[in-house]
């Protein structure tokens, strides 16, 4: 993976570097994983088991557990899991260009247990990122590849893999170091300033918790979002930052603007048939409504028109998104994949996070609807103009004119 110097297991500095990267942000994962995180132009696992290796042999990864998975061919593969050490975390921070204290732990008991809920959201994170595969050097093979490989076409994703943070701390009271009971956390956060979105949150459900849990969490979430940074000031007070606008004030919204929450998008990962995955959507639809369903504000529209119109106010609602993973890895984060709550179809990222029927929508309907009363006040007095004008011409004059260049007209003979 790049013209480096080799050591014992064959890795260059550059594979070493991604895999501490990779697990610098996911804290436990296979080899596999890792690969289509990293690196997915490469054969097989071989080139990041390689890397993997190198890395153990200096201390800075280790494996503590095992993971079972299918492969393509139907066949169960039994995998080691991988984790940081504590040398490991200040080296994979350094990948990434982030301070030590961010790092988190090693993940080593989620390693020994297993780790299904973190292999979850490995995967997750691989369907977002949808990292495009590249031409590498492989590994040393102890035979040469039977045929050259067609390298596999991705959708764009949501990158790059550094604006993306795992369990991270959401303190509804108490402190980011230590939250108070009824706090959670983020399975995944993106944060990129300029980008689109600037902010989103993912939670990863895996089917082992109830709507009701997981409807929970999306009410923790709003009470994130509404504590305020000044612990002094009311949590329901309309003005000054939110708590979130300081950890991340590039998304926060600008002065002036209306108070606007960040998105949270559920990852659905259990492999279900269609209809239990639209009940379990629509289960957390329903129990989750008073946090993303907006108030409706209705105004009149000019008497020329007539009618009512209005719109959804989102202040201080939870844009809530929904997906399947099956199906955020097939198309990518940027195909109609999307179900935004309060919508009526699948969407793209961008459409599913436009409030369609919000403020911005209406006043350019309201301004289009003044613009077409001016134009019909405007026809109505051209219209009432014309015949009063017509009214007030003078007939014409029948002087010199003969009588008998008037039809029917007698003439008096003496």
């Amino acid at each position: 993976m790049g013209a480096t110097v080799r050591r014992k297991y064959g890795s260059t500095t550059r594979t070493r570097g991604l895999c501490l990267a990779v697990l610098g942000v996911v804290k436990v994962a296979t080899a596999e994983q890792i690969r289509q995180i990293a690196c997915p132009g490469t054969k097989d696992a071989g080139t990041v088991r390689g890397g993997l290796k190198d890395l153990e042999a200096d201390r800075l990864v280790a494996t503590a557990g095992t993971a079972v998975r299918v492969n393509e061919a139907g066949n169960r593969v039994t995998e080691k899991l991988w984790h940081l050490t504590p040398a490991g975390l200040e080296a994979a921070a350094a990948a990434l260009d982030r301070p030590a204290r961010e790092m988190g732990g090693t993940a080593k008991a989620a390693a020994a247990s297993g780790a299904t809920h973190a292999r979850k959201v490995t995967d997750t994170l691989a369907a977002l990122l949808q990292t495009p595969p590249e031409p590498t050097l492989p590994g040393p093979r102890t035979a040469p590849d039977a045929a050259p490989r067609v390298l596999e076409d991705r959708p764009p994703g949501l990158g790059p893999l550094t604006a993306w943070t795992t369990e991270v701390t959401l303190p509804v009271a108490g402190t980011f170091a230590s939250p108070a009971r009824g706090s959670l956390r983020a399975d995944l956060v993106y944060a990129l300033p300029g980008a689109a979105p600037q902010l989103l949150f993912v939670e990863v459900d895996n089917g082992t918790e109830s709507p009701e849990v997981l409807a929970d969490k999306v009410a923790r979430y709003a009470a994130f979002f509404k504590r305020p940074a000044d612990s002094r000031r009311p949590v329901h007070a309309s003005t000054g930052p939110a708590l979130w606008h300081t950890v991340w004030p590039h998304a926060a919204p600008e002065a002036g603007q209306r108070p606007a929450y960040p998105p949270v998008a559920v990852v659905f990962t259990q492999d279900t048939g269609p209809q239990a995955l639209q009940n379990r959507m629509t289960a957390l639809g329903r129990l989750s409504h008073a946090h993303w369903k907006g108030v409706w504000h209705r105004w009149p529209r000019p008497p020329e028109i007539g009618g009512e119109d209005g719109y959804q106010d989102f202040e201080r609602r939870i844009p809530l998104l929904a997906t399947s993973l099956r199906r955020l890895a097939s198309k990518g984060p940027h195909g109609p994949v999307w179900w935004r709550y309060g919508h009526t179809e699948w969407e793209s990222l961008d459409v599913a996070l436009a409030d369609l029927d919000g403020l911005d929508a209406y006043r350019e309907r309201a301004q289009a609807d003044r613009r077409r009363a001016e134009e019909i006040r405007a026809q109505r007095v051209a219209a009432a103009v014309r015949p009063a004008a017509g009214a007030g011409r003078r007939r014409p004059s029948r002087a010199g004119r003969s009588p008998r260049d008037f039809p029917g007209c007698q003439i008096d003979r003496e």
